[in-house]
């Protein structure tokens, strides 16, 4: 679960997304979450720059075929990666089948991202830690869809 979501300060801005949802308490009393932010744990700062992945989607960065850029241009494509490899290590270590995401993302959108021109415009698009979970058959869940996740998880 992405970090920031359970109120973690370490959006690249020093903030968090906490989640006041009755699912979340639910699954947090359960011992279920399992918090890390995967840009944290490749070794980026909090506050740092935003980034953006451009050249590309987050398979092709997976497949060094695209970049993570900051704003300032400076490449944190490694930190990405090197952050999504420690989400999955921690994900497979704890037996996860599914992740919840924070969406927008360039780690952890499930669905969209911004589009890399720092313009605020969003596309249609998965963030780096995402691809790799799901090439790794871990499905990954947005903190919009924590209904569809409850459903997902009682049928499955």
């Amino acid at each position: 679960m992405s970090a920031c979501l359970i109120g973690n300060p370490v959006r690249y801005n020093g903030s968090d997304l906490l989640l006041d949802h009755p699912l979340m308490t639910k699954w947090r009393d359960e011992e279920r979450l399992v918090p890390i932010c995967p840009e944290v744990a490749g070794g980026l700062p909090v506050p740092r720059l935003p980034a953006e992945i451009q050249f590309g989607d987050a398979e092709k960065v997976l497949d060094g075929k695209a970049q993570v850029l900051q704003i300032d241009q400076a490449d944190v494509t490694k930190a990405f990666i090197d952050g999504a490899n420690k989400a999955l290590e921690l994900a497979l270590a704890t037996h996860c089948k599914v992740a919840i995401l924070t969406e927008r993302s360039p780690s952890c959108g499930s669905s969209m991202i911004f589009d890399g021109t720092f313009t605020n415009e969003k596309i249609l698009g998965i963030g780096v830690t995402t691809a790799l979970l799901e090439r790794n058959n871990i499905r990954v869940f947005n903190q919009n869809q924590l209904d569809e996740l409850d459903y997902y998880l009682q049928n499955n």
